[in-house]
């Protein structure tokens, strides 16, 4: 038995978060491999360690004094190692750092790499396992996509050579050494990877939540909680705002169908949430509520005389010159809308919209700046038929104005687009009506 755990940034804050660490993997003999994030807050107004470190990025771009901010991370490191005893000489690392810095000689990945280096040595030294860099075992494209047969065969020489090992998560490297980062949250996907190319029985992911609930506690007071769920529904929940977990973690796992279980540091007697690519359970109708405030839709009527694929792709082509991703394009005879996440759109959004108006075919453009995104998610919706017309009459109960709706072919999910103002009483409504339904 092989398992794989990854522990998150709130696992590892400070020394009684190592404490607790240590004593779950010392529970069981399988746990050999173990990545690690960077520090996370202590409480509600500390910083985690990687905010911090982009920040001295950006001091240090424009020539700001950074020297406190860098000590307040150095004393976070030694202080862990000196309250538990951890030999690990840190110093030298700091000093490196600090020279790179004041000489201009280090990319802002790896400077922003160093939250999980530094946890990483700590860790290993604690447990007493086998310190092994990133950059040596997540290979990268110069595109920052992962080059799996040279990955797979770099953790496997690794694993054969040392029996239990820690690994920093979030960054590799480019071809030419250089590091490169996974996308923000992305330790969880450096531990699938490292799950994959050691072929382990489980992926053990522990952060501060005991798995995924079906509505988030924030709104939903005790909300029940997914003891299982599949791959497929962890992806949607994931990206529709289930902060759990990086949506792209089950991607490593799906060719080997290696599972993931999802456990909290701070109650390991809870048990989690486990996600596979089959489960059994067929009771539950609805295994998740979820979604994100945000959005922005822009309307597009088109000529009459325009063709109607033309026209559309003509609009995403600008969107794709921008590099703006679009999550729904709601159609109907002669127009179109283009539903995007407003924080993506807005530095460049006077650029883009003098854009979209030079386009031939388009007549007008107009714009609803008030979206919020809610995803029904539940892998059993299509056992039974109504589930969308139900949705919709509760809407109606509730006096919210729904302003787009979208299904999968699937059925796995179904997306309502409401007004920011209704997102809370829409999950209300929706728990309420679906938390006890069964097939």
């Amino acid at each position: 038995m092989l398992k794989v755990c990854k522990f998150g940034g709130s696992s590892l804050a400070d020394e009684e978060e190592f404490l607790k660490v240590k004593k779950i993997v010392q529970a069981d003999p399988s746990r050999r491999i173990i990545v690690v994030s960077a520090p996370g807050r202590r409480n509600s107004k500390d910083n985690k360690i990687t905010d911090l470190l982009y920040l001295i990025y950006q001091h240090q771009k424009y020539k700001v004094d950074y020297s406190s901010l860098f000590e307040e991370i150095k004393k976070r490191y030694l202080q862990i190692a000196k309250n538990l005893h951890i030999v690990c000489d840190l110093e030298e690392e700091f000093k490196n750092l600090s020279q790179k810095l004041a000489e201009g000689q280090i990319s802002e990945e790896e400077l922003v790499s160093r939250g999980e280096y530094f946890a990483a040595k700590l860790t290993a030294s604690y447990l007493g396992y086998q310190f092994i860099d990133a950059a040596s075992l997540i290979h990268f494209d110069y595109e920052s996509k992962v080059l799996e047969n040279e990955t797979t065969k770099a953790i496997q020489d690794a694993i054969s050579k040392y029996p239990q090992i820690v690994v920093p998560g979030f960054y590799g490297s480019y071809p030419n050494g250089k590091i490169c980062l996974f996308s923000r949250g992305g330790s969880d996907v450096t531990g699938s990877y490292m799950a994959k190319g050691s072929h382990a029985d489980l992926y053990e992911n522990w952060t501060d939540v005991s798995g995924f609930f079906m509505a988030d506690p924030k709104i939903i007071p005790n909300p029940k909680k997914i003891k299982e769920i599949s791959y497929s529904e962890l992806r949607e929940l994931s990206y529709m705002g289930a902060n759990v977990i990086h949506e792209e973690t089950i991607i490593p796992l799906t060719d080997e169908e290696i599972p993931l279980e999802i456990l909290n540091t701070n109650h390991p007697e809870e048990g989690g949430t486990l996600i596979k690519r089959e489960t059994p359970d067929k009771t539950h109708l609805i295994t998740g509520i979820t979604g994100k405030k945000g959005f922005i839709a822009l309307t597009f009527l088109k000529k009459r005389s325009a063709d109607k694929l033309n026209s559309i792709m003509s609009v995403l082509s600008v969107f794709q010159r921008y590099q703006v991703p679009i999550e729904h394009i709601p159609t109907s005879i002669d127009s179109f809308s283009v539903v995007i996440e407003k924080s993506l759109i807005e530095e460049r959004f006077y650029d883009i919209m003098a854009d979209l108006k030079k386009l031939p075919d388009i007549m007008s453009i107009s714009e609803d700046d008030d979206i919020a995104l809610l995803a029904v998610v539940g892998r059993n919706m299509v056992k039974k038929t109504g589930t969308s017309g139900r949705i919709l009459s509760i809407f109606g109960q509730e006096k919210i104005n729904i302003k787009l709706i979208d299904q999968g072919r699937e059925e796995i999910n179904i997306i309502i687009g409401i007004s920011n103002s209704d997102f809370n009483k829409s999950v209300e409504a929706l728990y309420n009506n679906f938390s006890g339904e069964k097939i």
